[in-house]
C-alpha cells in the first residue's frame, strides 16, 4: 500500500470541535458511503475536501486479500490528503474476515511511507447483489446472524472501531434484534439501510426502521438510503441517527456535502458552497490528476463523465456542456471541451437563495418519533407503529 503526498490541502470546514461518534473522533456528522467501483482514493480525497467528516473503501474481499489478489490489495491504497477512512471488508465468514482484515492492517504498518491508516474497520452484510450474496457474505449475513455477531466479535480483537452496514429485513422486530446483537457483540456504529435485499437499489428507502433503531439503540445507529436534499439528511438526524452516509446522491450532487453542512449552522468557505463554475471545473480538474495517478486514463474518464453533470447542476448552459463534454472519447479531449464550456459561462457563481437551504424547525420526523416512544419512553419494548 502507497500513500500519496496531498497536491492540495483540505479545505477548513469550521472551527468547531470534533465529535466522538462510533469510537472515533469526527468533525462532523455526514460521511460516504461506500461505493463499489467510485470510492477509490482520489474520489474519497475529493469528498474530503468537500466536507465529509468520514470516507468508506470499496467493498474489498477477505479471501482476495488472502490470496494476495493485486487488484484487490490495491484498494488498501491510501492518499494522505484524505478524512478518516472505513475499511469496509466483505467474507462469509469470521475466520476469513478476521484474517483478511489483518492482512489488511498489516499492509498499512508495512507501508513505506505510512502516513495514514485506516480509522475504523467496516462490515458489509448490506450489499444484495448475488455475486456477493452467493458467498454468504454482503446481505447473506441477516439470514446468518451468528456468523454475523462472530464477525464482529473476531474484528474487536484487532482493536479498531467495528463498523457495520446492513439492510433492514422484511421484519421489523427481527431487524431490531440483527442490530441488537451487532452491538451486543461490539459494534460501534451500525448503519441501517431503509431497504430490504430484495427491493436492492428500488422503491424508497423505509426511514420508520432506521427511526426504531435509533431509539432503541442511541448512540450507535447511523442512516443511509435516498439521501438527496438537505431534508433527507437533518430527518435522519432528528431521529436520532449519529450519521448520515451519502452514496448516489453525493454522485448527483457532490456539493451536497458543503451545502448541506452550512444549512446545519457549520462555517463553509463561498467556494465550496457556492462555486463558481471556473472554481467547479478546478476542482474536477485536481480530481483528474489525482485519479490518473492511482486508476489511469480510462478509469478516470469514466470517474469524470459519471461526477460532470452533478458537478455543474444548476449552472446555466450546463446542459449544452454536458452534452459536448458527453461524447469525448479521450480524457484529455473531455478536459478540453469542459474548459472552452466553462469559458463561455458566466464568472459569477449560480444565482442562489440561502432561503432554499433553510430546514424546517418542526419537521414530520418527529411526529414518527414520538409514535415510536423516542422522546418519551413506555415500559414496552416494542417499536412497531
Amino acid at each position: 500500500m502507497n500513500a500519496l503526498p496531498s497536491k492540495m490541502s483540505k479545505m477548513n470546514i469550521s472551527q468547531n470541535k470534533n465529535k466522538r461518534i462510533g469510537g472515533l473522533e469526527l468533525d462532523n456528522a455526514l460521511w460516504l458511503a461506500p461505493l463499489a467501483g467510485v470510492t477509490t482514493p482520489p474520489v474519497r480525497e475529493f469528498f474530503s475536501r468537500l466536507g465529509a467528516g468520514l470516507t468508506h473503501t470499496e467493498m474489498v474481499s477477505c479471501m482476495g486479500l488472502l490470496r494476495d489478489n493485486r487488484k484487490t490489495q490495491g484498494m488498501l491504497r491510501l492518499l494522505s490528503g484524505e478524512g478518516p477512512v472505513v475499511l469496509q471488508l466483505f467474507s462469509g465468514d469470521a475466520d476469513t474476515m478476521v484474517r483478511g482484515a489483518q492482512v489488511a492492517l498489516e499492509c498499512c504498518s508495512q507501508s513505506s511511507t505510512s502516513l495514514a491508516s485506516f480509522a475504523a474497520l467496516g462490515i458489509n452484510m448490506a450489499c444484495p447483489m448475488p455475486k456477493v450474496t452467493k458467498r454468504g457474505a454482503g446481505a447473506a449475513l441477516m439470514g446468518r446472524p451468528e456468523v454475523a455477531f462472530e464477525m464482529v466479535r473476531s474484528l474487536k480483537r484487532l482493536e479498531l472501531p467495528v463498523w457495520v452496514k446492513i439492510r433492514r429485513t422484511s421484519d421489523e422486530e427481527e431487524t431490531l434484534r440483527f442490530v441488537e446483537g451487532l452491538v451486543d457483540a461490539g459494534s460501534e456504529n451500525v448503519c441501517v439501510h431503509g431497504r430490504t435485499p430484495a427491493q436492492r437499489y428500488e422503491g424508497r428507502a423505509d426511514r420508520i426502521i432506521v427511526a426504531a433503531a435509533s431509539c432503541r439503540f442511541p448512540g450507535k445507529i447511523s442512516a443511509s438510503g435516498d439521501v438527496s436534499h438537505v431534508e433527507d439528511v437533518k430527518e435522519y438526524l432528528d431521529m436520532g441517527c449519529v450519521g448520515v452516509m451519502l452514496a448516489r446522491g453525493a454522485l448527483a450532487n457532490p456539493y451536497l456535502f458543503p451545502l448541506t453542512l452550512r444549512a446545519l449552522g457549520r462555517q463553509v468557505p463561498d467556494e465550496l458552497w457556492n462555486p463558481t463554475p471556473e472554481q467547479r471545473f478546478q476542482r474536477l480538474r485536481s480530481l483528474s490528476e489525482r485519479s490518473q495517478e492511482v486508476s489511469g486514463l480510462s478509469a478516470t474518464l469514466v470517474l469524470l463523465k459519471r461526477l460532470m453533470a452533478g458537478m455543474f447542476k444548476g449552472v446555466p448552459g450546463a446542459a449544452e456542456l454536458r452534452r459536448r463534454a458527453g461524447s469525448a472519447t479521450r480524457l484529455d479531449e473531455l478536459l478540453s471541451f469542459l474548459a472552452e464550456g466553462v469559458g463561455e459561462m458566466s464568472p459569477s457563481p449560480v444565482p442562489f437563495d440561502i432561503a432554499d437551504l433553510e430546514i424546517s424547525r418542526e419537521p414530520a420526523t418527529k411526529d414518527l418519533c414520538e409514535s415510536l416512544s423516542c422522546f418519551e419512553r413506555s415500559g414496552t419494548d416494542d417499536l412497531r407503529v
